[in-house]
């Protein structure tokens, strides 16, 4: 009886772990969805969107690749506005990078200190 207690009880952790997984990988295909509609340049608005594909079918053990591209990506974006004197897409960008950024610390993907 013991042995099949421990079996449920893992079974159970693991359903638990597996569904974080996919709450993570949600959150970030949500990120990247509200990237990519402030995106003004076409080129870097597909790469978010190839971004956003690979967040959402990729194995979840893979996010912190999608992750930390996201946040680099991001940084590229923002610069990318700034340099071209687009205030307005760079006022809307700015929030959703911080964003991406913070939700891969928290979700342990990217560490704190990292620069981009």
């Amino acid at each position: 009886m013991n042995a099949f207690l421990n079996e449920a009880f893992l079974d159970k952790k693991v359903g638990r772990v597996e569904m974080t997984q996919q709450y993570l990988a949600g959150e970030l295909s949500l990120l990247l969805g509200q990237l990519q509609g402030v995106v003004s340049d076409d080129a870097l608005a597909k790469e978010v969107g190839q971004l956003r594909r690979e967040a959402e079918n990729w194995p979840t053990k893979a996010l912190g690749i999608v992750a930390r591209r996201a946040v680099e990506l991001a940084d590229e974006i923002c610069w990318d506005s700034l340099s071209r004197g687009d205030a307005s897409a760079l006022i809307a960008q700015v929030p959703i990078c911080a964003q991406l950024r913070e939700f891969g610390i928290c979700a342990s993907m990217i560490d704190e200190d990292e620069s981009f």
